[in-house]
């Protein structure tokens, strides 16, 4: 009895310490994987100047560019997390997220990123993250149009491959109803609230009319001479081809509320943007937003942290690519 007492303690104790052990190496593991807005302040005190100046010009030069550099970020943390996957040209081993229905001339900005990563490439080679970069430039982005700003979290490194058939799974689709977007950022682990949030992302850029032609001739939850309008761009007869309107019509190169005010008013230029404001239950956020610039900015913040922290790559995953179009 003394000898089973014995053995049954060895085991008991031999079960904590496991338990300890698993506990201290899981929790190294969880640490080391975590963001931290000061991972280059020694290694390259630069980079977010040098990433910001960059911004700052490309938008200068062309307004819209703000929109799709924030777009960009979005396209890519959709897509297997937030790992520049998205900057990856086509090889012989991968079809890459470009050339992807939901990507191909439709997303822009890709020079103005290698501009920014070959600049720091030359002032602190193989350090900063085509990854980083793209976070830090959707900030710099809202920003410089006039939106707020948030600490990004920063040390993701870069992807080492790509995949086309994930983007038609993971972007949504302008055709989706409320439901189904729903569905789709709940995959992502964001909740209704900061879907509503970041769809205010919208209140920059532009749509080609392939995004909207299904609206502006075949629904009825639409201002009237708001459609009208968007005929007038996109023929029915198809010749509109690659015409483009604001995803806000009032102040499309302005980071601000007037997006959902705009959905208020049966103004959304896609499907998907006016189901936030369709008689479900997102209506009361939309309305908030409207009336509230301060609450739309915050809440769009906290969700940009959040978005930009999907799955990123840490510690010795993935690699620092020396340039974001190929692996090293």
């Amino acid at each position: 009895m003394h000898h089973v007492r014995l053995s049954m303690d060895f085991i008991r104790c031999s079960k904590l310490l496991l338990a300890v052990w698993l506990l201290g190496l899981f929790g190294a593991t969880s640490a080391a994987g975590q963001l931290t807005s000061t991972y280059y302040d020694s290694t390259c005190p630069d980079a977010l100047a040098t990433i910001k100046s960059g911004v700052n010009a490309a938008i200068a030069n062309e307004a819209r560019m703000g929109a799709s550099l924030l777009r960009l970020h979005f396209h890519d943390c959709f897509v297997n997390g937030c790992d520049a996957s998205v900057l990856l040209d086509d090889t012989s081993n991968f079809k890459g997220e470009k050339t992807a229905p939901a990507n191909l001339n439709s997303l822009r900005g890709f020079g103005v990123i290698d501009d920014i990563k070959s600049k720091l490439e030359t002032t602190c080679p193989a350090t900063v993250s085509c990854a980083d970069i793209l976070a830090v430039a959707a900030r710099d982005s809202v920003v410089a149009l006039g939106g707020p700003s948030w600490t990004v979290q920063l040390g993701r490194r870069d992807s080492t491959t790509a995949s086309l058939s994930a983007v038609g799974s993971n972007i949504p689709s302008p055709t989706l109803n409320l439901s189904g977007l729903i569905s789709s950022f709940s995959k992502k682990g964001l909740s209704v609230d900061e879907m509503v949030a970041l769809a205010g992302g919208h209140s920059i850029g532009r749509a080609r009319c392939v995004a909207f032609e299904s609206r502006a001739y075949n629904e009825t939850n639409i201002n009237s001479s708001y459609q009208a309008s968007l005929r007038s761009v996109c023929p029915s007869d198809g010749s509109g081809g690659n015409n483009t309107a604001p995803l806000d019509t009032v102040s499309p190169t302005t980071f601000d509320n007037c997006y959902f005010t705009n959905l208020l008013n049966q103004k959304g230029l896609l499907h998907s943007d006016q189901q936030f404001f369709n008689g479900g239950s997102t209506d009361s956020q939309v309305t908030t937003y409207s009336s509230s610039q301060s609450t739309f900015f915050h809440d769009f913040a906290n969700a940009m942290v959040k978005m930009a922290n999907l799955s990123p790559l840490t510690g010795s995953s993935g690699q620092v690519r020396t340039h974001c179009t190929k692996v090293n």
